[in-house]
């Protein structure tokens, strides 16, 4: 794929609401319709979370299988294709409840957090070792691709115990995280110390949360990563009081990258980059 760069679009998360900015989609339809936006605007991955009636983020399978279901038939009706990436964060829920939708659904990625730290100073953010073996047995069980998103310093060593323990087989695919209170902060000294210490073969993406957005998409372009992600689930603002999209995010990620000589992948293209078979698809 030479040096094609795969955008993902984190569309809501966990906890952007809509008092926050009108444009967050925390409905079954306003997700399926935003992923079609953000496909259009240049995203081959969508990493998706959920909400319940009242907005609040919920692991509800479900709910879970209603918005998935609206979302690949939305990109159907539109000619589209993506990739989606489904979480299994989400610490006051069960491991059983954090998991059930893989099996289900049969995502062709999920998302790893492998290890536990303070978020923001205000919660635990809780990804026991018990957990974590379970998930990573269940992804290779459902042939589902982890996306292991890298916090903190700790969890690149994480990553290398289960990965020799045989719960995470290799090549994987780094999700650095940045900016998050409790972690590692948004900045070139956090890369230049984590880059070196992901396994070797690994394919690697950035984003950064709040005001380390733009530099973290910066930064993964200085250091050729393989990915970007954006998004409202990690950024709200365009530019300092403007309220963005999540199009318009992904759109400056792909202008961006073209100015930086990177071409857009496709999520055909993406799926060769991450060695999701195609049988998979």
């Amino acid at each position: 794929m030479g040096n094609k760069l795969i955008i993902t679009a984190a569309l809501c998360g966990v906890g952007t609401s809509k008092a926050q900015t009108p444009h967050v989609p925390v409905t079954p339809d306003e997700i399926a319709a935003d992923s079609v936006n953000v496909v259009k605007a240049g995203a081959s991955i969508i990493h998706i979370h959920v909400r319940d009636d009242e907005g609040v983020n919920t692991m509800d399978t479900e709910r879970f299988v209603l918005v998935v279901d609206k979302v690949r038939a939305a990109l159907a009706a539109e000619g589209l294709d993506a990739v989606l990436n489904l979480t299994t964060s989400g610490s006051k829920f069960s491991y059983e409840q954090r998991m059930a939708h893989l099996g289900v659904i049969l995502p062709e990625m999920c998302s790893f957090d492998p290890g536990t730290m303070n978020w923001a100073n205000s919660y635990v953010f809780l990804n026991e070792p018990k957990f974590l073996e379970e998930l990573g047995m269940k992804t290779q069980e459902h042939g589902v691709k982890p996306e292991l998103e890298i916090f903190d310093a700790g969890m690149i060593g994480n990553v290398n115990y289960y990965i020799a323990k045989g719960f995470l087989k290799t090549p994987c695919h780094i999700q650095f995280v940045l900016g998050v209170p409790g972690g590692m902060p948004g900045n070139a000294e956090s890369l230049a110390y984590l880059l070196p210490k992901i396994p070797a073969g690994s394919t690697w993406s950035i984003t950064g949360i709040g005001k380390s957005h733009l530099p973290c998409v910066l930064l993964g372009l200085a250091e050729g990563a393989d990915g970007l992600r954006v998004g409202l689930e990690d950024n709200i603002f365009l530019s300092k009081g403007v309220l963005a999209t999540n199009a318009q995010l992904v759109e400056r990620a792909a202008s961006l990258a073209a100015l930086a000589g990177r071409e857009i992948a496709t999520a055909a293209e993406a799926r060769e980059i991450l060695g999701i078979p195609a049988a998979h698809m």
